[in-house]
């Protein structure tokens, strides 16, 4: 493994100032982001005018600890575009996370967002060891999902020549990746070992492909995964993050020459860890709910959203600005399955939807190889002179299945149970999620898109 460590001459001049000059543009750019918001969005002056505060109470950048949180579900009782502080027609794209039933987490981009998010992504390809030039095979999915859409620009911003190939048709990536000879790729790690064992079974060294990098996220990944990708695909392996409310990817992203956390671009989104519980401010290095506000973003600024990623705020290394820690959990329930959101609460609007199947229901999360797998088991009503009989079992199994697939996106094995069929506690109440997926250390490093 060759490392392709950047020259400090080739860094924008932020990725090196002062912390005096970097905070300086902070608080300009903070300033604006909260006006802004509060000028142009009905929910920021309501919950603002809630909160006692104005935009002239931002005088500092600790000033910020006084405004309300911004959560998931203010972006959901704002569906679709109540959230938007520019003119629809102003909007220039789109993208959604899946949320509850039929309404997604929903965002907006002006022209100017777009570039941005491009630079953000092409400074975290350069920062993960990529050059002008590089071939780049994007694996992740294309559409409302920012994934595909955010490395396909980054990557072009940055000289790149993109391949997108999407997820899917493992033989066909395979194939494309000993044709074409990308230098790159950007994937889920879990899908990267898919392609590693394919790779193999095409009677293929995956040390000995073209690929030098893999940028990987959008889902849970150990050190223990990082180090089997690397020595097996003779790789360096980067972690990068971001969530769509935020940006999308390229919030974040390792530097290749120490890969100790991904560096927060804190020229475009300021960072807080808080308390779960109290909401209070806590020292970098103490580990909290991470919070991210906006300093750029025209078309959907967040002020102080609550991302439920668990972490600490670490010092600066390879750049001048800090890095997140290694993510141990989340402050709520959410379940990531091969890079999609899962919330139980989805997937139960979608079950007391069918008259048939009762509100009783657990979340089987296992592995197969390198892949989550979500089995859904649910009860069926109890009623009727007799049990369910198979057909009819296995028509609300197709349906149930069906529907999360379409309004999670994501695919299940769904299994319908007699009545009394789930597990339940001493005090009566069903476990809701049994997660056998092998546990993550503290250790982990995580990225979210």
């Amino acid at each position: 493994m060759v490392q392709r460590i950047p020259n400090p001459n080739e860094l924008e001049p932020i990725e090196r100032a002062s912390r005096d000059e970097l905070q300086a543009l902070q608080l300009e750019r903070l300033k604006w982001s909260v006006r802004h918001a509060y000028d142009n969005v009905p929910h920021y002056r309501k919950a603002f005018h809630a909160a006692g505060v104005h935009p002239d109470d931002l005088q500092s950048l600790s000033d910020l600890s006084k405004f309300p949180f911004l959560t998931k579900q203010d972006l959901r009782d704002n569906y679709p575009f109540g959230m938007f502080a520019v003119p629809r027609e102003k909007v220039a794209r789109v993208h959604a996370s899946s949320g509850t039933t039929g309404k997604p987490t929903v965002v907006g981009y002006t022209a100017k967002d777009i570039d941005t998010w491009a630079s953000v992504v092409a400074r975290s390809i350069r920062a993960a060891g990529g050059r002008a030039g590089d071939l780049v095979h994007v694996s992740y999915g294309y559409g409302l999902f920012t994934g595909g859409l955010g490395a396909h620009y980054g990557a072009e911003k940055a000289g790149c020549t993109v391949i997108p190939m999407s997820g899917g048709q493992t033989e066909k990536q395979v194939q494309l990746i000993r044709e074409f000879e990308p230098n790159i790729i950007m994937v889920t790690p879990s899908y990267m070992l898919n392609l590693i064992e394919e790779m193999e079974r095409q009677g293929m060294d995956p040390s000995e492909s073209s690929l030098k990098v893999g940028i990987f996220g959008a889902e849970p990944w150990t050190d223990a995964m990082r180090a089997e990708i690397e020595a097996r695909a003779g790789i360096d392996a980067v972690d990068i993050y971001g969530l769509s409310e935020v940006m999308g990817p390229g919030v974040a992203c390792e530097c290749i020459e120490s890969k100790d956390g991904p560096v927060i671009w804190e020229d475009h989104f300021y960072a807080e860890i808080i308390d779960p519980v109290t909401g209070e401010v806590l020292p970098d290095g103490e580990e909290g709910e991470l919070v991210f506000t906006s300093l750029t973003k025209e078309a959907l600024p967040v002020i102080r959203y609550r991302t439920r990623d668990l972490t600490r705020l670490l010092p600066p290394t390879s750049r001048s600005m800090r890095r997140i820690g290694k993510i141990t959990g989340r402050s709520d329930d959410m379940l990531i399955i091969r890079g999609v959101n899962v919330f139980p609460s989805q997937i139960e609007e979608l079950i007391l939807k069918t008259p048939a199947l009762a509100p009783q229901y657990q979340l089987v999360v296992t592995r197969d190889g390198h892949l989550d797998k979500l089995e859904v088991r649910v009860e069926a009503r109890p009623g009727g002179s007799a049990p369910l009989c198979a057909d009819d079992r296995a028509m609300l199994e197709r349906e149930l299945k069906d529907q999360i697939k379409t309004y999670v996106g994501v695919t299940t094995r769904v299994q319908v149970v007699d009545a009394d069929g789930i597990e339940r506690t001493t005090v009566g109440k069903a476990r809701r999620v049994l997660d056998m997926r092998p546990k993550f250390t503290h250790e982990q490093p995580v990225g979210a898109i």
